[in-house]
């Protein structure tokens, strides 16, 4: 019987079998050469950098997002979103964009124009609130005691918001405007 029988009947796995099976197929050894296997990553790792470097904007928005990884932060779920969940109005060529975010008790309702964003936090208070958009820092909006904010340029490109309530921080969705 060959070594899986084996096992298969409870007898188990000869070492011996085992070693004479599975030597120099590249299972189990990291690959058929070794610790040829680093040596060869190194060096495609090494030929990609300089053949085809990361771009620094790249670069700036992955350490960027790495940044805003906060796990103390709750991300706010979009529950409406105008463009998927609202009927469409006869005659209405440029209407808003309407959108509801919602973190546990924190409702962020925001409408987006061409003119730039529109946004109230729900219940209101104070409140620090940031446009996030690409590879720039966020751009802070501010919120009066009615827990209501304005930007006063549209985002370009996707764009997504840091609230930071007290001792809580909240960031919605990233969505294209």
């Amino acid at each position: 019987m060959n070594g899986m029988d084996d096992a298969l009947n409870g007898e188990g796995f000869d070492d011996e079998e085992l070693r004479g099976e599975f030597s120099g197929d590249g299972l189990g050894d990291g690959g058929p050469d070794g610790g040829e296997t680093t040596a060869l990553e190194e060096e495609l790792r090494q030929a990609a950098a300089v053949l085809d470097p990361m771009p620094p904007e790249l670069l700036q928005i992955a350490v960027d997002a790495y940044a805003l990884h906060d796990l103390e932060a709750r991300v706010a779920e979009l529950t409406f979103d105008s463009l998927v969940d609202a009927l469409p109005v006869r005659g209405v060529t440029d209407a808003p964009r309407m959108l509801t975010f919602t973190a546990g008790e924190v409702t962020v309702d925001v409408e987006v124009t061409a003119e730039g964003l529109l946004g109230q936090l729900l219940p209101p208070g104070p409140a620090d609130v940031e446009v996030l958009s690409g590879p720039q820092p966020g751009t802070p909006v501010t919120v009066d005691e009615m827990g209501r904010f304005t930007a006063d340029r549209p985002p370009s490109g996707p764009f997504a918001l840091r609230l930071r309530t007290g001792s809580d921080v909240i960031t919605t969705e990233w969505l294209r405007a």
